[in-house]
């Protein structure tokens, strides 16, 4: 008989929503969590997820709340296949942390969809008190961005990194003037940009008047005393909710860098996992994975046909 293989469950953040995500899961027994997600949010997420266009999911708060309910969605048709297997942690990639706090029992799903709404609204209104956007340097190392980075910011511009993705695969944020900037200087450093479409520079200072909202939403939420592994974004470290702050590491990834390329060294390394199940719109994570663990088995699950099948 095969041994069960050490799988990490990996939820997509903003960036991976688009029109009509939602078309393939509708006929799908978990759809019904759509109405409790909507009537917790003070949303239609329905429509979002069926109607809305690529312009109003650009908007932070209903993008937010699309992709968190996407991922919700196919997070239930996984388990209901009985195709994950043995789960030993979990992750998920800013907004997508809050899926993998609800996966592993840390959050109830009524409770981790009020956040998620809180967090989008400020950080929308973040944005709009300080506009600001995100790009992908591809090709380059850490060392050689930030060296961008810095060069950017002694000309006076507002720029950060944000996610530090995986090799050659790294998120800068910050001022429109600043990312338009390091944009224009990336080929010196024989990097390529790619924009993300996001409406904010998040993961960085200009995301501080984000903090206090999200503060007051996490304080009326309850976190689990103990709850399965989940791997965390701001310091790439496994926590278990024993002497866990979820609430400070979670304002604390407002205003700093995603470690996803460490956390996925964490899940390999730390946790064991083998393989890697990404469970929501596109397939980002994956190819992540896939640039920063080599032998590792990558799964995605973007539409019902992709499920897993049943482990024996």
């Amino acid at each position: 008989m095969t041994a069960p293989v050490p799988t990490a469950l990996l939820f997509p953040g903003q960036g991976a929503q688009r029109s009509g995500m939602g078309e393939p899961w509708r006929m799908c027994a978990s759809w019904q969590l759509t109405r409790e997600i909507s009537e917790t949010a003070g949303v239609d997420v329905e429509e979002l997820l069926l109607k809305a266009d690529d312009e109003a999911l650009r908007r932070t708060d209903l993008a937010q709340l699309a992709v968190f309910t996407a991922d919700v969605i196919a997070l239930h048709e996984a388990r209901a296949t009985g195709g994950l297997g043995t789960v030993c942690g979990y992750a998920g990639h800013s907004l997508g942390e809050y899926v993998a706090l609800y996966a592993a029992g840390a959050l109830s799903l009524g409770d981790a969809a009020r956040v998620v709404a809180a967090r989008g609204r400020a950080m929308r209104q973040a944005a709009q008190d300080t506009p600001g956007t995100m790009a992908v340097l591809v090709r380059a190392d850490a060392d050689t961005v930030e060296a961008l980075v810095l060069a950017v910011r002694e000309e006076g511009h507002d720029v950060w990194l944000a996610n530090l993705n995986a090799p050659g695969q790294i998120v800068v944020s910050g001022s429109l003037d600043g990312i338009e900037r390091a944009a224009g200087i990336a080929g010196d450093y024989d990097a390529k940009v790619m924009r993300v479409p996001v409406g904010g520079a998040f993961h960085t200072p200009l995301m501080a008047a984000a903090v206090e909202p999200l503060t007051r939403a996490l304080a009326a939420v309850p976190f689990a005393a103990t709850h399965e592994p989940v791997v965390a974004n701001v310091d790439a470290r496994v926590h278990t909710g024993a002497d866990t702050d979820w609430r400070a590491l979670q304002v604390r990834q407002l205003t700093h860098p995603v470690l996803w390329e460490r956390g996925v060294h964490t899940l390999h390394g730390g946790l064991g996992c083998l393989r890697f199940v990404e469970l929501g719109p596109g397939r980002a994570l994956s190819g992540m994975v896939k640039r920063t663990v080599k032998d590792a088995v990558v799964v995605t699950v973007n539409t019902p046909d992709h499920l897993p099948s049943p482990v024996a």
